[in-house]
């Protein structure tokens, strides 16, 4: 992944013996007149932050990968704050590949994500790999007023093509006015028991979901909509389901044999909430 801001920012990331030290920071904030701004945007190590260009009032950002990571032993994270009022998309230019490193240690990834009132902010980076000899344990930590929109896409492929998957522990919380509105973990490959069983991934090797967070939900829950096998889609197209969470909000879990079958499947279920 990439973005790429060089200069004051480089002073954020630390090389040691047992790993890389690296944080991106990104706050979007309103001017006078309403228009999204980022003061700060500021990449750091393996992360190198770009923007592109606009869609309506919607400000982007593409986070480019400047090196390979996360590595064992890393330490990397993203923070992004999205203040009132404004609309922020971060993206990612690739998938993120969890690789063995030079140390024993595991690798840590922590996104932290911050959305004020009447804002919008739309994670959607590209799939995380888990290649095989690798260990990484995930965190993606979501803090909402109770206006704020969110779109939040997670996806992990379980190893490369022909390999085994590496060891991926990978935790989502998001909270809403204070209150938890999801709070799960999961855990794959080796040392975690179970994960390739028929109730789990049943020899899926693409996971991944879809959480949509919208005052409106509160109004009007979306209803449960089967995905791919689920659906009757065809044998082999994967299969997941959309379902609304207990608050202002929808979830939509899926797995398939790869990352495209999965995105198609994570389309699909938004495609279903924006029809209405």
């Amino acid at each position: 992944m990439s973005l790429v801001t060089p200069g004051p920012s480089d002073t954020q990331a630390t090389a040691t013996v047992t790993g890389l030290r690296a944080t991106a920071r990104i706050t979007a904030r309103t001017d006078a007149r309403g228009t999204t701004r980022l003061p700060v945007l500021d990449g750091a190590g393996p992360f190198a932050l770009r923007r592109i260009r606009a869609h309506g009032d919607q400000v982007r950002v593409c986070v480019v990968g400047a090196m390979s990571a996360p590595l064992g032993g890393d330490r990397l994270g993203i923070e992004v704050v999205a203040e009132a009022g404004t609309a922020l998309r971060l993206t990612t230019a690739a998938a993120t590949v969890a690789l063995p490193g030079r140390t024993a240690g595991h690798a840590t990834y922590d996104v932290r994500l911050t959305v004020g009132e009447g804002a919008r902010l739309d994670w959607l980076p590209e799939p995380l790999i888990s290649a095989e000899g690798s260990e990484l344990r995930m965190t993606t930590t979501v803090e909402l007023a109770p206006t704020a929109r969110l779109v939040l896409r997670e996806e992990q492929v379980l190893g490369r093509s022909g390999e085994r998957p590496g060891a991926l522990r990978s935790r989502l919380t998001v909270r809403r006015a204070g209150r938890t509105l999801l709070d799960q973990e999961t855990a794959y490959g080796p040392g975690a028991p179970g994960w390739d069983a028929s109730a789990v991934l049943d020899g899926n090797r693409s996971v991944g979901q879809l959480l949509l967070v919208a005052p409106e939900f509160d109004d009007k829950p979306i209803e449960v909509r089967l995905l791919g096998d689920a659906a009757g889609g065809g044998e082999g197209a994967g299969q997941g389901v959309l379902a609304p969470l207990a608050g202002p909000a929808a979830l939509a879990t899926a797995v398939a044999p790869d990352a495209l079958l999965l995105r198609r499947l994570l389309d699909e279920a938004a495609g279903s909430v924006a029809a209405g």
